[in-house]
């Protein structure tokens, strides 16, 4: 007979010091606190809670954060079981520039907030790498209501700085990306400008581009003969299947397919 779910499902992320928690229960959290920022969505159900920043309850459909060493509780709605997605993540993954931002609203019902969360979620249990983790968690901070200071974006793309062409260059040259963080301490911005700044000159985001220039690494070495493996290790990519699936996406035809026509 097949196990039953678990209540709670807790997995690391490739980005250190981000942690998914997945929960479907009907439990009731006693007074707590967490030494990192929470921000989550509620999937099924409902549960209200006492927080630093007053009772609140969240339905289906709401996001919910907790900062660090706030106090709360959880209980469900009329005792029944609710569903929940939580990202739990270290101060220093937030802009550097900030010392010590704070969530402004427990609860709030934003889609583009939810959006996000859904996206950088995803993509963390999808085992994807740091850099799209970073990129996805700067959008989140950003347009999650809180203390953070936000920041008009650059100049336009039209003008290139030498900064964003030294980050260009760093993401061509090494196998392994540097993270989001040092591009945009190298660029003299935060991230999310720095995220939305590459993309307006150079049409995608930077572990979008950095993956372009992988693929094109990987079709240089097959048609000179490497071997699959090889190529793969050679052109960045964490192991051949990681190669192929990126064959697939953006070029239609496995790296195998790709290597026979040359």
């Amino acid at each position: 007979m097949a196990s039953a779910r678990p209540e709670f499902a807790v997995r690391p992320s490739a980005l250190a010091g981000l942690t998914l928690v997945a929960a479907h229960t009907r439990r009731r959290f006693a007074r707590h606190t967490h030494a990192v920022y929470g921000i989550g969505l509620i999937d099924t159900g409902g549960q209200t809670s006492a927080s630093g920043r007053g009772p609140v309850e969240a339905v289906r459909g709401e996001v919910i954060t907790v900062n660090p060493g706030e106090v709360h509780d959880g209980v469900p709605m009329q005792g029944e079981k609710r569903r929940w997605r939580m990202l739990y993540l270290d101060s220093s993954l937030w802009n550097q520039e900030h010392s010590t931002p704070e969530w402004t609203l427990p609860v709030l019902r934003d889609a583009r907030v939810a959006a996000l969360f859904d996206a950088a979620f995803a993509c963390a249990a999808r085992g994807d790498d740091a850099l799209a983790l970073e990129e996805h968690l700067a959008a989140l901070l950003h347009h999650a209501p809180s203390t953070a200071a936000r920041h008009a974006p650059c100049a336009a793309a039209g003008a290139i700085s030498r900064a964003l062409l030294r980050a260009r260059e760093r993401l061509a040259d090494g196998i392994a990306p540097p993270s989001l963080a040092e591009l945009a301490s190298g660029a003299d911005m935060d991230r999310y400008t720095f995220l939305r700044t590459f993309a307006a000159a150079f049409g995608l985001p930077p572990h979008a581009w950095a993956q372009q220039q992988r693929l094109a690494r990987a079709e240089a070495l097959l048609a000179r003969g490497a071997a699959l493996a090889d190529a793969a290790a050679a052109s960045g990519f964490a192991d051949q299947s990681h190669m192929t699936r990126a064959f697939r996406r953006f070029r239609g035809y496995t790296p195998g397919q790709y290597a026979a026509r040359r």
